[in-house]
C-alpha cells in the first residue's frame, strides 16, 4: 500500500511528532507533504528514511498551491491520501479528489471545545471544514471527546472513527542516569524539586498560570519550573517570569524532538494547566515516565475507566489551584509511580493497527 500523508507544517508539535511515531509502525510505503514550515520534524522524518516534500504554501488563501498539490498526488499514484491538521485537511481533500484518489482519510488532532489548533473557532472555518469533510472517505478523531465535538459540528457519526494518539511507553521508562545528565546540562541541583510542563508555548497552554503559581510559592524557593517547548508566547512568558521575580527559577528547555524522556526524567512532578485539549498527549507521556501528574483537562484520561491513572489528578485552572498543586507535590515528593494502565492503553502499536484496519476498510469500498 502506498500512502501519502499531508500535514500543515512540520515544526515540533503534538500532531507532527505523532505522525513521525505512527510512520515508524505503519507497514506501508509512506511519503509526506508539508504545506508550510519544513521544520525539525521534517528533518527527523528524512533521517528515518521517509521522503518529505515542502509544498511552499504562502498562506491560508494561497489557492495556487491546490493544483501543485493535485499534480504531486497524481504523479505519486497513491492508494490512500491521509491528511492531518485543519489547513491540510481542507486543501488535501480537494487536491486528492482532483487527482482522482478515491480513498481519503483525515485525522482531526487539535479540535478543542472553543478552539482549533490554538485559534478561536469561527463559523466560516467550521463551514469550510464541513464542506470539504464530505469529499473524504473517513474522518479520524484522536479521542472520543473529539469525536463528540465533530458530531456536534455536523459530521455524520457513520463517517467517524476513533484512533487515539499513541506513545512508545517503553521509551519513557525512568532512567536515573538520564535524570542526572539532564539536570547537569540544565544547571539543576540533584536534590532540588523540579515541576515541569510540556507543550507549545502558545496562549491556550496557559503556561503563564504555572509561572504565576511558582511566584506564589513563598517559602518554597527551592522549587524550579522546567518548561519544555517553544512558540510565540515565549517572549511574553520570559517577561512575566521577570516581572514575577522568578526568572532565576524557570528553566527553558526549548524545542525538542528526541530528548523528551530525559527531560521528563529530570522532573519530580508534572502539571498541565491547559483548559482545552483534544487529547492530552503530554499528560500520557508524563504518566509513562512515572511522574505524579496534575492536570486541568485531559480527554485521554476522561475517556478511560476511573483508576487507570492513579498517579494523575484533575485540578482547577486558577493560579490558586495550580499553586496548591505545586505545594502539595513539593511537600509529598511522591517519587516515581509504576507505569499506569492508561499509559499502556495508548500504545502506538495499537493505534497503528487500528489505522491499518481503517486503510484496508477504506480501500475495499
Amino acid at each position: 500500500m502506498n500512502v501519502l500523508h499531508i500535514i500543515t507544517g512540520l515544526g515540533v508539535g503534538g500532531a507532527e511528532q505523532q505522525l513521525r511515531l505512527l510512520l515508524r509502525h505503519l507497514p506501508v510505503r509512506s511519503s509526506v507533504v508539508t504545506l508550510t514550515n519544513p521544520g525539525a520534524v521534517a528533518d527527523a522524518l528524512r533521517a528515518d528514511g521517509v521522503p518529505v516534500t515542502h509544498l511552499g504554501m504562502r498562506g491560508n488563501r494561497d489557492l495556487a498551491a491546490l493544483p501543485r498539490l493535485a499534480r504531486l498526488i497524481r504523479r505519486g499514484r497513491y492508494d490512500v491520501v491521509h491528511t492531518h491538521l485543519y489547513r491540510a485537511c481542507v486543501y488535501g481533500r480537494i487536491a486528492a479528489r482532483l487527482a482522482g484518489v478515491r480513498h481519503v482519510v483525515a485525522t482531526e488532532h487539535s479540535l478543542g471545545a472553543a478552539q482549533i489548533e490554538g485559534r478561536p473557532l469561527k463559523p466560516g472555518a467550521r463551514a469550510l471544514y464541513l464542506a470539504t469533510e464530505r469529499l473524504g472517505t473517513a474522518t479520524v478523531a484522536v479521542s472520543d471527546t473529539v469525536a463528540r465535538r465533530l458530531t456536534a459540528w455536523g459530521v455524520r457519526p457513520s463517517r467517524l472513527h476513533v484512533v487515539p494518539n499513541g506513545i512508545d511507553a517503553s521509551g519513557f521508562a525512568h532512567d536515573e542516569r538520564a535524570r542526572d545528565a539532564a539536570r547537569r546540562r540544565l544547571g539543576l541541583a540533584p536534590d532540588i524539586f523540579v515541576a515541569g510542563g510540556v507543550g507549545r508555548l502558545a496562549p491556550g497552554k496557559r503556561f503563564d498560570t504555572l509561572i504565576r503559581a511558582l511566584a506564589e510559592l513563598r517559602g518554597d524557593e527551592d522549587v524550579r519550573l522546567l518548561l519544555v517547548g517553544d512558540g510565540p508566547e515565549r517572549p511574553r512568558l520570559e517577561w512575566l517570569a521577570r516581572a514575577c521575580g522568578v526568572a532565576d527559577r524557570v528553566v527553558w528547555a526549548g524545542e525538542v524532538t528526541g530528548d523528551l524522556p530525559a527531560l521528563l526524567a529530570a522532573m519530580d512532578g508534572f502539571v498541565s494547566p491547559s483548559a482545552d485539549e483534544a487529547f492530552g498527549l503530554a499528560v500520557v507521556e508524563a504518566l509513562a515516565a512515572g511522574l505524579p501528574v496534575r492536570y486541568v483537562t485531559c480527554p485521554a484520561l476522561d475517556d478511560l475507566p476511573p483508576g487507570d491513572a492513579p498517579g494523575a489528578r484533575r485540578i482547577g485552572g486558577t493560579v490558586a489551584d495550580v499553586t496548591a498543586a505545586l505545594r502539595e507535590l513539593r511537600a509529598a515528593r511522591p517519587g516515581r509511580h509504576p507505569v499506569p494502565p492508561a499509559a499502556l492503553h495508548y500504545d502506538i502499536t495499537r493505534s497503528a493497527q487500528q489505522l491499518m484496519a481503517l486503510y484496508r476498510e477504506t480501500s475495499d469500498r
